[in-house]
């Protein structure tokens, strides 16, 4: 059962020191494609966040981009997706795109991408939404993040049921299935 839909990926609008972020981005691209999962991005053209657009509407996919107005005006929006939805500000950019996903998966990424990542987690903590969220680690990139949560749930402030909740995949096809295995606990009243 494919309960994941429309996927938010977060990820950076630089393209990344390494040539192995742009193949992971090209690779999720694939997946999502191959799964029928459309996404649900930034609105950007450029780094990693153009890439996955360009990538899955090559492949045939939908793109449904959330962009502020600010940068919509200094020229960073995607022009050629299948639907881009212009809002105020960051905070409205987050809400639409947590409204239109089914599930978040974060690539490699500076603090934007983290940003989103923790206010998905954030939001799915407080009950606004059950949506599963997954890092994909990219040649460990995210390692160390993965060790700061790991000293946050051992120092008592992230409990084990919190923790538990960020998946971590090392393939695109491993975190679409971790996810949809989430989602399907979650529509059956589970903690995942």
């Amino acid at each position: 059962m494919n309960l994941i839909k429309r996927l938010a990926v977060y990820c950076g609008s630089a393209i990344g020191s390494e040539p192995v972020f742009a193949d992971a981005t090209r690779a999720t691209a694939q997946a999502m494609v191959g799964h029928g999962v459309d996404l649900v991005y930034g609105g950007g053209r450029l780094g990693l966040m153009g890439l996955i657009a360009d990538s899955v509407l090559e492949l045939g996919g939908e793109v449904h981009g959330v962009i502020p107005q600010a940068l919509v005006d200094i020229e960073v929006a995607h022009p050629g997706l299948t639907e881009l939805i212009t809002v105020a500000n960051m905070h409205e950019r987050k809400a639409k795109m947590t409204e239109l996903a089914d599930g978040f998966l974060a690539l490699p990424g500076g603090i934007g991408t983290l940003d989103e990542l923790f206010e998905a987690w954030s939001w799915n903590a407080l009950g606004y939404h059950a949506k599963p969220f997954c890092l994909l680690n990219v040649e460990g990139f995210w390692d160390g993040l993965i060790e700061f949560i790991e000293h946050a749930h051992r120092s008592g402030f992230l409990s084990k049921q919190r923790r538990s909740q960020l998946l971590v995949a090392t393939s695109p096809d491993d975190a679409l299935k971790l996810l949809d295995e989430a989602a399907a606990a979650a529509t059956q009243g589970m903690v995942w």
